[in-house]
C-alpha cells in the first residue's frame, strides 16, 4: 500500500492545524502529525487528489498562509523502522507491547507484535487509549468483534483479559496476514482472523465492539456496528478527533447508540456508546 505525505506549512499554526485536519479528513486523509512549522497529513496514494486539498476552505482563507509539498511514501519493511525508531510500550504498568528482539518485561500482560505493514504498536494515541479502555471495562467472557484490527493487538490483549472470543477483522492484506501471524505468536487460539469489511457483519452479534479506524469510516459503518449489538452493550470508537464527537454522536444516535465518555491524548480521542 503507497501512501501520499502532505507536508504542510502553516501560519498561524495553532489556530489553523485543527481546521486543516478538520478539512483534510472529511476527504480522505487518515492521519495526521504536527510538526515545528505546521502539520504532516497522509492518505492512500489512490485517494489523493490535488485539486481537492487546493479547494479546501482553509487554502483560500486570507487570514492564513499554507502552502504543501507532496512526498510518495513506498511499502516499507515496518519491522526495520520499528527496530530503528520505537522502544518497546508499557500501558499503566499493566501491560507491555513489544517486538521479539526486546526483553521480556514483568507485567500482568505482556503482548509481543511484529508491525510489519500494519498499524497498532500502541505507539499512537488511539491505540493506547483502547488498551486503557480493554483494561478498565470488564471483558471476561464477552464476545467482541474488533474492527480495523490492524496488527491484532487489541484482539490480543482483550483475550488475554478473558475474553470468550474476538473476531478481528481488516480490509487490508497486510494486517490480515500479519494479525495471523501475531496471534499465533502470543499462543491465542480464541481469536478469528478475517480480511474484509463491514459486509461481513451481517447476522452476527457481539457483547462488545471495538473499532479504531478512521472518522469517515465510522460515520459510514455505525449503522452495521449497531446491528451486531444488543441493549447495555458497549462501543469502543477512536482514530479521530474531539471536534468529531458530536458529529459521530449525532450518527450514532440514529441507531440508539448513546454517547458516554471519552479521552484525548495529543488531539485523538478514545469513547465510548451504550446501545440503549
Amino acid at each position: 500500500m503507497e501512501y501520499i505525505e502532505l507536508n504542510f506549512t502553516v501560519e498561524p499554526k495553532d489556530v489553523a492545524n485543527e481546521i486543516l485536519i478538520a478539512e483534510l479528513a472529511e476527504i480522505g486523509f487518515e492521519s495526521f502529525e504536527e510538526t515545528d512549522n505546521g502539520l504532516k497529513a497522509f492518505i492512500q496514494k489512490p485517494d489523493f487528489s490535488v485539486k481537492a486539498v487546493d479547494n479546501l476552505f482553509i487554502m483560500q482563507a486570507e487570514a492564513f498562509n499554507i502552502v504543501y509539498k507532496v512526498n510518495y511514501i513506498e511499502d516499507q519493511n515496518w519491522n526495520a523502522v520499528w527496530e530503528e525508531n520505537y522502544p518497546p510500550v508499557v500501558i499503566e504498568d499493566r501491560v507491555a507491547i513489544r517486538a521479539p528482539f526486546h526483553k521480556p518485561f514483568n507485567t500482568e500482560f505482556e503482548i509481543e507484535i511484529e508491525p510489519k505493514m500494519s498499524f497498532g504498536t500502541a505507539h499512537h494515541p488511539t491505540t493506547a487509549q483502547m488498551i486503557k479502555l480493554i483494561l478498565n471495562n470488564e471483558i471476561k467472557d464477552l464476545d467482541i468483534l474488533d474492527m480495523g484490527s490492524g496488527t491484532a493487538v487489541l484482539a490480543i490483549l482483550a483475550s488475554m483479559r478473558g475474553a470468550n472470543h474476538i473476531d478481528a477483522i481488516d480490509n487490508d492484506e497486510w494486517a490480515y496476514n500479519n494479525a495471523l501471524e501475531n496471534v499465533q505468536r502470543n499462543n491465542i487460539d480464541n481469536i478469528k482472523v478475517e480480511l474484509g469489511d463491514a459486509a461481513l457483519l451481517d447476522g452476527r452479534k457481539y457483547d462488545l465492539v471495538i473499532a479504531n479506524i478512521n472518522r469517515n469510516i465510522l460515520l459510514n459503518d455505525l449503522k452495521h456496528y449497531a446491528k451486531c449489538m444488543s441493549k447495555g452493550n458497549l462501543l469502543f470508537l477512536s482514530g479521530f478527533y474531539e471536534s468529531d464527537i458530536e458529529k459521530l454522536s449525532t450518527e450514532a444516535s440514529k441507531y440508539g447508540l448513546e454517547y458516554l465518555h471519552h479521552g484525548v491524548d495529543n488531539m485523538w480521542v478514545a469513547g465510548v456508546w451504550k446501545m440503549s
